[in-house]
């Protein structure tokens, strides 16, 4: 949109000092988290080679953060299981998983925050007002990024709807498999009818 600011430059030097062209000031990475927490946004730049290092600045940030008693917001566990990832053929979709669920918990904090509050009343325990409304995201979440998966693939989620037609057919009759116009062809043409439906009907909207 036009009216939207251009995100702020910073410029990092091999000293490592990070300077805000915004303002003309050498800045730290407390301040660029001050300017996160306050919605600035920024791109950090190499300010010799022009590379954008935001991402790395970024995590640098979370490294900082998670050293300080009491701040720490990453679970060893889930440290452990992002570790797991990397490499892994899993590995192109969990960004957008971990960006969509933290954009639907970020949208959702009121909501949570209300519920802490009435749970500090004494109208409810804490942990557990705050673990049902998190499951409960959770679950919503992964429901949603599911449909979205299968919008993005179709041939795939009617393969495998039409797989688990063929399975179900099978023990039946096994010979249905192999014949022209079969059980799995008739899911795969139903299924993209379907596909196709729901795509007008987004289109429309």
């Amino acid at each position: 949109m036009a009216n939207e600011k251009a995100p702020i430059t910073i410029k990092k030097y091999a000293n490592r000092r990070l300077y805000n062209t915004g303002t003309s000031t050498y800045v730290t990475l407390e301040d660029l988290a001050l300017m996160v927490k306050k919605g600035e946004d920024f791109v950090v730049y190499d300010a010799k080679t022009g590379e954008d290092i935001t991402r790395p600045v970024l995590a640098q940030i979370i490294f900082e953060q998670e050293g300080k008693d009491g701040q720490s917001l990453l679970p060893i566990t889930f440290l452990r299981q992002l570790i797991r990832f990397y490499g892994d053929s899993m590995q192109m979709i969990l960004p957008s998983y971990l960006e969509y669920s933290i954009g639907n918990f970020t949208d959702h904090q009121q909501r949570f925050r209300e519920q802490m509050q009435s749970a500090i009343g004494g109208k409810e325990i804490p942990g557990t007002a705050m673990f049902g409304a998190l499951e409960e995201q959770a679950r919503a979440n992964m429901a949603m990024f599911n449909k979205a998966l299968g919008l993005f693939s179709p041939f795939a989620a009617a393969n495998a709807a039409a797989q688990a037609s063929a399975g179900a057919a099978g023990a039946a009759k096994p010979q249905d498999a192999a014949e022209p116009g079969g059980p799995d062809i008739d899911a795969l043409k139903k299924q993209l009818a379907d596909m196709q439906a729901q795509i007008e009907s987004l289109s429309r909207k």
